[in-house]
């Protein structure tokens, strides 16, 4: 895993072999922050990175200078790994929540600029993921709320939906709240 951009740019991060994640590919991860690049003031940035995996997007956005991010992930090893390259990189910016992310989303009374989902993509509840961000209204205004999925999965007709960018087998469905 490696960090794209920002005051961490080029540090690579050993992801163990046997982890059940799948990280969101560097091709796609650099094309979609060229994207937020644009959008966003990552010194003025609050983040959620829901299904956290590997840490890789929650990582990134720290480096990028996002003062307050928060990490959302269950599976304990994940969860330690991320806890890990937290300590290594000094990431006080960041704050990793083992939770269940429909869980956390229930009980969630935060609001943030940017909201990242990267959801199992066999995950048998991934389409109802959308929708409670955007009903329990988790998005600042001119916030963006980012989700991954593959291409089995539309999300055109929800509201604040924006447009779909895909890299190779990764889609993402960009929601702003404008």
């Amino acid at each position: 895993m490696r960090i794209i951009s920002g005051k961490y740019k080029s540090r690579r991060i050993q992801v163990p072999a046997n982890f059940k994640a799948r990280p969101t590919t560097d091709f796609a991860k650099e094309n979609l922050f060229n994207i937020l690049n644009n959008r966003l003031d990552w010194d003025e940035t609050t983040a959620l990175d829901l299904f956290s995996g590997t840490g890789s997007i929650a990582l990134e956005l720290v480096s990028r200078g996002c003062p307050r991010v928060v990490a959302v992930e269950s599976d304990s090893l994940h969860y330690q790994f991320i806890n890990k390259a937290v300590a290594t990189l000094n990431a006080q910016e960041m704050s990793v929540l083992r939770a269940d992310v429909f869980r956390f989303l229930q009980s969630c009374n935060s609001t943030f600029d940017f909201i990242f989902a990267d959801p199992p993509y066999n995950l048998p509840n991934l389409k109802t993921v959308p929708a409670l961000i955007l009903e329990k209204q988790l998005l600042k205004p001119d916030g963006i709320f980012v989700m991954e999925h593959s291409r089995e999965h539309d999300f055109s007709q929800l509201p604040l939906f924006a447009e779909l960018r895909q890299y190779g087998s990764v889609h993402f469905s960009i929601f702003e709240n404008r």
